[in-house]
C-alpha cells in the first residue's frame, strides 16, 4: 500500500507518517525495488498503534522509546510491558478527568435554567 493510500485510510497526513518513521516512532517501513514506501500489514499495524497512542495523548518520545525497546527483542519484554502499563495509568487518570468534566457539563445542561436563574454575576451586567 502506498503512502497516499495509508494516509487516506487512517486519516493521517503523509508528512506525519514520514515524520513518525524518520523519528523512530514507528519502525522503518517496507520499501519496494524503487525505494518507495510500500506499507505491508505489519507496517499498518504499527500505524494503527501509533495513531491510537497519539490520539490518547501519548508523546512521540514515548513511542520512540517503545520502538527502541521493541527492537531489542524479547529479552526485555517486561520493560516494554512496564512502559505500556505506565501509559495505561496516565490514560486512566486522563479518563477520570474527562469523565468529571463530562459529568459537570451534563449536570449544567440538564439544569441550565436553574443555574442561570437569578444569576447576577459580573457577566450579566
Amino acid at each position: 500500500m502506498k503512502i497516499k493510500e495509508v494516509s487516506t485510510k487512517f486519516n493521517v497526513p503523509a508528512d506525519t507518517l514520514r515524520y513518525w518513521e524518520r523519528e523512530g516512532a514507528i519502525p522503518p517501513v517496507t520499501r519496494n525495488e524503487m525505494g518507495y514506501r510500500d506499507y505491508d500489514d505489519e507496517d499498518l499495524d504499527w500505524i494503527v498503534f501509533a495513531k491510537c497512542m497519539r490520539e490518547a495523548g501519548v508523546s512521540i518520545e514515548y513511542l520512540i522509546e517503545y520502538i527502541t525497546l521493541f527492537k531489542q527483542g524479547d529479552a526485555i519484554l517486561q520493560a516494554r510491558k512496564d512502559l505500556l502499563r505506565e501509559q495505561l495509568e496516565v490514560i486512566a487518570q486522563r479518563l477520570q478527568e474527562i469523565q468529571h468534566t463530562y459529568d459537570l457539563i451534563k449536570n449544567k445542561t440538564e439544569h441550565y435554567e436553574e443555574h442561570v436563574e437569578g444569576y447576577h454575576g459580573k457577566l450579566s451586567q
